[in-house]
């Protein structure tokens, strides 16, 4: 069973591409899974599983007050395996074939406000030095790029082309695109590289982002400044580096920007999955919609 655990790994890992958060939460569920079903039914065979014994732990989760979007991330990881099986040929037919997700509630993200984004990047007073200057331009580069957690983190110095106002972004499944850089995102990037110069030591040379002590930043540091910052600004329960990805895309769609022009813009694949920002969209259409036509006045 290990073997079959590594080779699912380096799939992952290789052919999917995964980030090294994803495959650790995959593999983790898939251990979770083998535990119980070898406390429960005194077996470890992953390849020998029917559908009961799943739908045992799904029962056995839900019981736990596992919330029923985690348990369809733990089975989605169990499907991902299991096709894993199929593809490799280790499995005739897989277990969870037919098995429908549990039932979630809808949840709307909800962006900040430009009121909100301009009180953080105009009226907030920074700290002198780096880590300031650093932290103004990790919120600035989230909400004018719109770029992804892992993607600013993982950001090397010959991805910023000043000459071209440009920035290269590795995103999901390794796919490269190209984003244009605000006049004053380019600014604040000379700033930062003079700042990010004076370091005292930098231990990872080719990354962009560092730690005051010249080490790459890791994705809690990251969530922290974002969460920190808008504390003194906005009252909304979420505050993260996503929800500035969020207010990235739903700002350009409420100022007239084309769906497949911000589906490029965030690395989608699919419109699909930019359509969720619409919503957002829509719901201040709406506002406008109601204030403005007459008879709505009647």
């Amino acid at each position: 069973m290990e073997n079959s655990k590594t080779a699912f790994r380096d799939y992952l890992q290789l052919e999917k591409k995964y980030s090294p958060h994803t495959v650790n939460a995959y593999l983790n569920d898939l251990i979770s899974f083998e535990s119980y079903i070898k406390t429960e039914f005194g077996s470890d065979n992953l390849l020998n599983v029917n559908y009961s014994l799943i739908r045992s732990w799904i029962v056995t989760l839900v019981d736990a007050k596992i919330s029923n979007t985690s348990v369809n991330r733990k089975i989605s990881s169990l499907k991902s395996y299991y096709k894993f099986l199929l593809k490799t040929k280790q499995i005739a037919i897989s277990p969870l074939l037919k098995h429908k997700s549990l039932k979630t509630p809808k949840t709307l993200q909800i962006p900040f406000s430009e009121k909100e984004l301009d009180e953080v990047l105009n009226l907030i007073t920074y700290p002198e030095g780096f880590e300031g200057v650093r932290d103004k331009l990790i919120i600035d580069l989230f909400y004018s790029t719109g770029i992804r957690r892992t993607e600013l983190i993982h950001l090397k110095m010959l991805n910023i082309d000043l000459s071209n106002a440009s920035l290269k972004v590795l995103g999901k499944r390794n796919k490269e695109r190209i984003l244009p850089l605000l006049p004053n995102i380019a600014s604040q990037i000379k700033l930062y590289l003079t700042e990010r110069a004076c370091l005292e030591r930098i231990t990872d040379n080719d990354i962009f982002f560092l730690t005051l002590k010249g080490v790459k930043m890791n994705d809690s540091l990251v969530y922290r400044i974002i969460n920190s910052y808008f504390s003194n600004v906005s009252e909304k329960v979420k505050k993260s580096p996503h929800i500035l990805r969020h207010t990235f895309a739903t700002h350009l769609l409420n100022n007239g920007a084309d769906l497949n022009s911000v589906k490029e813009l965030l690395g989608h694949s699919s419109l699909a999955s930019t359509q969720i920002y619409t919503q957002s969209s829509l719901f201040e259409l709406k506002k406008v919609y109601g204030n403005s036509h007459p008879r709505n006045k009647k």
